[in-house]
């Protein structure tokens, strides 16, 4: 083991986190292929069922695992090291099932009573129409930025709560059955291919009551699911979702400066005396503050997540400012990775762009994955100091 792979924090279930890091070779062998066919290779989903990682966030009364958030960012930067697009199908599969988690237990059971392996996708926002019928809701809409929808069973997803009138109330979330619903091929991008993280198309679907969570409750925690004492379903909804999305970003740049200082030892620097670049004091100073934006990422992370799981523990819910920078902590974390991202490269050269070198798929997956809307950092810095300064909320979702 290289003294990156040793970075992970040991986390509860350590088991899982050791896995997802023996799957490296196996991940960074089908890496060119994930990219080229824009979808995960069907060895590697098998490869993380045989592990058991699919079943990260799946509650244990189903056979899961209920891993801690720690444990769960752990897994995706392990995943990270050897392929951003499955490190992140696999964050969005398995926070769907946490979110999937917060419905009723009725609901939980529709989805893994008969099948405990079944896998979830989905999207927040309510980009659907909504008509309320009796028992339910019949919903019409497309959802795009579905990551993973090729390998899930059910979807969770945003639908505008109506009376009988037609009124919208709230927002809310919905599982439907993948039968349900149509995948659209829209995902075409220069990073993060592999994530088929295509459009989904309901032409109409019956949704019932107790399929659906309320939106605004879920924003202060109040869940549907009737089991209180598993803390995994007690921890705050946005920043959980936010924060996780800081996991797959960890591992690509902790690969990213193994790969880099790995070649510094047997690489020259060009049109100078230097046989190798880890003889040059400016490569050295280079790699130590890529090292440390690095961590630095890594602090931010675990500050948020202890904070986040902490509360849960408590049974606490967490305050609007510490929601706040939960989500600075997210943004912050991404922004130091991809400023890591721009030294390494620079510090490796001009191979570094070469089609067969792993850095530039590395690259392209972190610069695409951290322009996700959660982790903007500047919306994410904006949002926690109009909080510290107690300026009226630019955003709910929080």
């Amino acid at each position: 083991m290289s003294f990156i792979e040793a970075r992970p924090t040991r986390v509860p279930q350590q088991e899982l986190v050791d896995a997802a890091l023996s799957l490296r070779p196996l991940l960074r062998k089908n890496m060119p292929e994930a990219d080229a066919q824009r979808r995960i290779p069907e060895s590697t989903i098998k490869a993380l069922h045989d592990a058991g990682l699919w079943k990260a966030q799946t509650p244990r009364r189903f056979g899961g695992h209920e891993v801690p958030l720690a444990t769960k960012m752990e897994i995706s930067a392990a995943l990270g090291m050897g392929c951003g697009s499955t490190s992140w199908v696999f964050f969005i599969i398995t926070i769907c099932a946490w979110l999937a988690s917060l419905h009723t237990d009725r609901a939980q059971r529709d989805i893994w009573g008969e099948n405990p392996d079944a896998r979830v996708c989905g999207v927040l926002p309510p980009w659907a129409t909504t008509k309320k019928v009796t028992g339910g809701y019949e919903v019409t809409g497309k959802w795009a930025f579905s990551s993973g929808c090729y390998h899930a069973d059910w979807a969770v997803l945003g639908i505008p709560l109506v009376d009988a009138q037609g009124n919208k109330f709230d927002d809310g979330l919905a599982l439907i059955p993948m039968k349900d619903i149509a995948i659209e091929d829209t995902w075409h991008m220069a990073g993060m291919r592999a994530t088929g993280s295509n459009t989904l198309v309901v032409g109409q679907a019956f949704i019932p009551e107790y399929r659906v969570l309320r939106m605004s409750h879920a924003i202060e925690g109040n869940y549907n699911t009737e089991h209180r004492h598993e803390v995994c379903y007690q921890t705050s909804l946005f920043p959980q979702l936010a924060i996780e999305l800081a996991g797959p970003q960890l591992g690509l740049g902790r690969a990213a400066l193994e790969y880099v200082t790995e070649k510094a030892g047997v690489r020259g620097v060009t049109y100078t005396k230097y046989e190798k670049q880890s003889q040059s004091v400016l490569h050295q100073a280079g790699i130590a503050e890529a090292a440390m934006m690095i961590d630095g990422a890594g602090l931010h992370t675990q500050r948020a997540v202890s904070d986040i799981w902490g509360a849960a523990e408590r049974g606490e819910k967490l305050n609007y400012l510490s929601r706040a920078r939960v989500r600075a902590d997210t943004g912050w974390s991404v922004r130091l990775v991809q400023q890591a991202f721009d030294k390494l490269l620079t510090l490796h050269g001009t191979s570094a762009f070469a089609t067969s070198n792993p850095l530039q798929q590395w690259w392209r997956d972190s610069q695409v994955a951290g322009r996700h809307a959660v982790a903007d950092s500047l919306m994410s810095l904006e949002i926690y100091g109009g909080g510290l300064l107690g300026a009226e909320p630019i955003s709910p979702l929080v």
